[in-house]
């Protein structure tokens, strides 16, 4: 199902970059267009993936320690003193005394074997624990694979926000160094007729050159933010990318509150705790037994003349091995009691991200509530400001209003402006982490 999933990426992936290098180039790259490609082309993603393919192969390893293991043995050996044995003289001489030995040496120089040994684990609980572990540690290999995703959705998602929020950001710019080039013609003009003085239009120059400084900081800031989007995305530095604009309110979603993936992994870590316990409490009372045989030959040689000979001879056994630890210094006990702490430490773990995930939902919520409201008066409220200015330098032109009514009027204006925009990133930020919260993140719109 995974590979499937990665070959649609990598289609939705193709088709982004697009088959066109020219149309490439000038496409308006959506949201969930970013996410998909990033899915495809970040380095972490596939780092994480290639973690969770090592994981899974740690799992057949696991299990491949119950299939039959057969070894093939060879060995040589010349003695250039053969081994000694001591007789007792009784055996050939019953009149002899009890306790007197004479030596001989046994066997002849040349020793060849040659074998086939087989081993089957019939029972081993530390292989049945393992296998076990190893499948949880797969599952939660996964996990984290989910986790990593959900971390490059919520970065991307992040990274175009800002995008987005400068984007409207350099247009207001533009506007008010448009209105800021008209207000200074017209104090220059007044200038001209002795109506305005010198320190007027300073004023105003002043006031155009900061937005122009402005702007350009805007335009770095909005470059910088596009870079590390497509790096994100495994985009090259080059390639120019252009997002959509438009900020879309997502307010329908499920309400329904899922597990985290946060609590999720927690709750595979104490499984996998578990695990591990029961195995080293099965390790310290029950045995292992395997099967095992071996066939093979064994030749025995004499080099020495008249009767040099070498002779092979065959050997075959089976048989079944019983080992339990009678003990083993405390050890296994020393390590279920490690394992009982640290599955302590995970129950407060849980309780912890448990409490912390209901807090931040509340605290989401909140925010998003307050800014949403926000965003509606701010927008309001600029369409004011935009009203207050232009009715100003309209009184300012017929010599009701002076230069520093349409100066509070521009910096109003401004305010309002940013007001508008610091409730936007409230809003996006607190939509973000509510999808976070309620494992929805990687879900599409």
């Amino acid at each position: 199902m995974m590979l499937v999933n990665i070959h649609k990426l990598i289609l939705v992936a193709l088709l982004a970059l697009g088959l066109n290098p020219t149309q490439a180039q000038t496409q308006v790259w959506a949201l969930q267009q970013c996410i998909d490609t990033a899915q495809v082309q970040n380095k972490n993603l596939q780092i994480n993936r290639n973690y969770q393919a090592l994981s899974e192969q740690k799992y057949r390893e696991a299990k491949a320690n119950l299939l039959p293991r057969i070894t093939a043995n060879a060995d040589y050996k010349y003695f250039t003193n053969l081994p000694y044995q001591l007789l007792p003289l009784a055996a050939f001489n019953p009149e002899a005394p009890t306790g007197e030995f004479r030596e001989a040496q046994f066997g002849v120089p040349h020793n060849i074997n040659a074998n086939l040994q087989l081993a089957i684990p019939l029972y081993n609980p530390q292989i049945y624990g393992a296998i076990e572990s190893t499948q949880i540690a797969k599952e939660l290999s996964e996990l984290q694979l989910q986790k990593s995703e959900e971390q490059v959705y919520f970065e991307i998602a992040n990274f175009y926000y800002n995008a987005q929020i400068l984007q409207h950001q350099l247009t207001f710019l533009d506007s008010n160094l448009t209105n800021s080039n008209r207000l200074l013609g017209n104090i220059q003009l007044l200038q001209e007729h002795l109506l305005a003085t010198g320190n007027d239009v300073d004023k105003i120059k002043l006031q155009t050159t900061q937005l122009k400084t402005q702007r350009e900081t805007t335009r770095s800031k909005s470059q910088q933010i596009l870079n590390s989007l497509k790096f994100m995305m495994g985009l090259s530095m080059e390639y120019d990318l252009e997002i959509d604009r438009n900020i879309i309110y997502t307010d329908q979603f499920s309400t329904s509150v899922s597990k985290t993936l946060d609590l999720k992994i927690v709750e595979t870590q104490h499984r996998l705790l578990e695990v591990e316990q029961n195995t080293l409490s099965k390790s310290r009372f029950l045995p292992t037994v395997n099967l095992f045989a071996t066939y093979g030959t064994t030749g025995f040689g004499y080099d020495k003349q008249p009767n040099s000979f070498l002779n092979f001879y065959p050997i075959g056994f089976a048989g079944i091995q019983l080992s339990y630890s009678l003990f083993n210094g405390t050890v296994t006990k020393r390590k279920i009691n490690q394992k009982k702490i640290e599955l302590e430490n995970n129950a407060l773990q849980h309780s912890l991200v448990s409490d912390q995930t209901s807090m931040q939902l509340e605290n989401a919520s909140l925010q998003k509530n307050v800014a949403k409201s926000t965003v509606e008066t701010s927008t309001a409220q600029i369409q004011l400001a935009q009203s207050v200015y232009k009715q100003t330098l309209l009184q300012q032109k017929q010599g009701i209003a002076n230069l520093t009514d349409v100066l509070l009027a521009d910096n109003a204006l401004r305010e309002a402006q940013q007001g508008y925009l610091n409730a936007v990133v409230d809003y996006l930020k607190a939509d973000l982490e509510l999808k976070k919260l309620r494992n929805q993140l990687r879900t599409k719109n």
